[in-house]
């Protein structure tokens, strides 16, 4: 038999690649995991974590208003950028140390440097030049920012990576993109006082979900202020001589910014990797093609979270590497459930679904019933606040199954985690109903709503 240096080598020490190599070595397996950067991967270190810590900091000014309303007196606020940026470092570096401390406490050798693959059961250590065998490596590399290098002046702008790390808090912003990233950062910047514009190429922004939960978020945002501008494009960016940018669009002239923010799309890190040495075939985005157990077509090299492309969410990619550990080193082949999952956007008011929306329900059955309810939420009554919370629910008429619940406001993140478990358990509207109201919620819309809004048949309201 052949002798490897290692059961396992993981490239790359985010979220999947961590619960990968910290689980198999506490199996006993003999496991090394490189990173070139830092141990947490996007989530912790540039995408959900610090981003969350941001959007609490940016929701205060709202919190100040809403005071009054119930007899509080708040005094002069005052918002220091670099107290914030330095507060969510000290948090990262914390979280950091614990995914360490894990894999360190799990037996895992800890590589800092960037690994490349030299081959089938190779990998080359790039700080070194060192070249180790493994009997299976798994690459958890993740993805990062579309740089959309075709845009004149590309190199201007910044990408959501730069956005934790400024300098100072720009006056005014510009951000290119519709889906979650481009929202949450709208809403983050304008809470913090920053004047902020939005365009996308689309009709509407978040396209892929329900589109009462698109429509109810634009207007929300732009009563708040954020401008929106839908159907268009950047074409040019420029650095103006007293300072500043330029950004000249498709259709709405020349906008003058302190800052131009691209969220277009995130690419898998597959170029440089050595794939091609070990022969690993990828996608067309460039990501790398996988199996159903997530092999890739190398059979000892498997793939896990946003590098294939599959769904680009933290606790997916740590599903994936569960499901690894159980295939690999459990006997029990186990691949991933990629169905129903919950999911959260952190804009302000926030949206939180799971499964189905109304448009994708009407193509794939015969007749739905959507319950429908939009209400002021009960905080809203003495603070004044105009702002609308939207409840829906999508249910097969056949068979009463709930197929999709969608939610538009507070704590709407917090609903959906709880409505994916009653989804996944295959709840019909009959158990909804049968279900006692937690009274005064906000959340009880969605066991009270008992008569349909409306119907779907064949495609067609009635």
């Amino acid at each position: 038999m052949p002798t490897f240096d290692y059961d396992l080598f993981v490239i790359g020490g985010g979220s999947g690649g961590v619960r990968a190599g910290r689980v198999a070595a506490s199996l006993g397996k003999r496991v090394a995991i490189a990173e070139e950067y830092r141990f947490g991967g996007t989530c912790v270190i540039r995408g959900c974590v610090p981003k969350k810590l941001f959007v609490y900091a940016s929701q205060y000014h709202e919190h100040f208003e809403d005071a009054a309303g119930y007899g509080w007196t708040v005094g002069e606020s005052q918002f220091d950028w670099k107290a914030l940026v330095a507060a969510k470092d000290r948090e990262i570096t914390r979280l950091e140390g614990l995914y360490r401390r894990g894999l360190e406490n799990a037996g895992a050798e800890i590589i800092e440097s960037r690994a490349e693959l030299a081959g089938p059961n190779s990998v080359r250590i790039v700080k070194t030049g060192q070249i180790v065998t493994a009997e299976r490596i798994v690459i958890a590399v993740g993805g990062g920012p579309n740089p959309h290098a075709s845009l004149p002046g590309y190199e201007l702008c910044i990408s959501s990576n730069e956005a934790f790390h400024l300098e100072s808090l720009p006056r005014s912003i510009l951000i290119a993109g519709g889906g979650y990233i481009a929202v949450e950062f709208a809403n983050i910047f304008h809470g913090l006082g920053v004047d902020t514009t939005l365009i996308y190429r689309g009709k509407e922004i978040l396209s892929r979900f329900d589109h009462d939960m698109r429509q109810g978020l634009h207007e929300a945002m732009e009563a708040k202020g954020i401008r929106i501008i839908c159907q268009d494009v950047i074409t040019k960016v420029e650095k103006m001589a007293a300072g500043g940018l330029h950004a000249e669009t498709k259709n709405s002239g020349t906008l003058a910014v302190d800052t131009v923010m691209l969220a277009l799309g995130r690419d898998p890190h597959t170029v440089g990797l050595g794939l091609e040495t070990a022969g690993v075939k990828l996608n067309e985005r460039g990501a790398i093609i996988v199996d159903e157990y997530s092999r890739t077509n190398v059979p000892n090299i498997f793939a896990l979270g946003d590098v294939t492309d599959r769904v680009q969410l933290t606790p997916v990619a740590i599903h994936e590497a569960m499901c690894f550990i159980e295939t690999e080193y459990k006997n029990n082949p186990t691949s991933p459930d990629h169905d129903l999952i919950a999911t959260a956007v952190f804009s302000q008011p926030e949206i939180g679904t799971v499964g189905l929306s109304e448009e994708e329900a009407a193509k794939r059955y015969p007749e739905i019933e959507v319950y429908r309810a939009q209400f002021r939420p009960m905080k809203a009554t003495l603070s004044g606040r105009a702002e609308k919370m939207i409840m829906k629910l999508v249910v097969n008429s056949a068979d009463r199954k709930v197929l999709g619940a969608h939610v538009l406001g507070h704590d709407a993140g917090e609903m959906a985690q709880l409505l994916g478990i009653t989804l996944k358990a295959g709840c019909t509207k009959d158990d909804f109903d049968r279900t006692m109201a937690v009274h005064p919620t906000a959340a009880e819309e969605l066991v009270t709503m008992y008569n349909p809004s409306y119907r779907i048949r064949n495609g067609e309201r009635v």
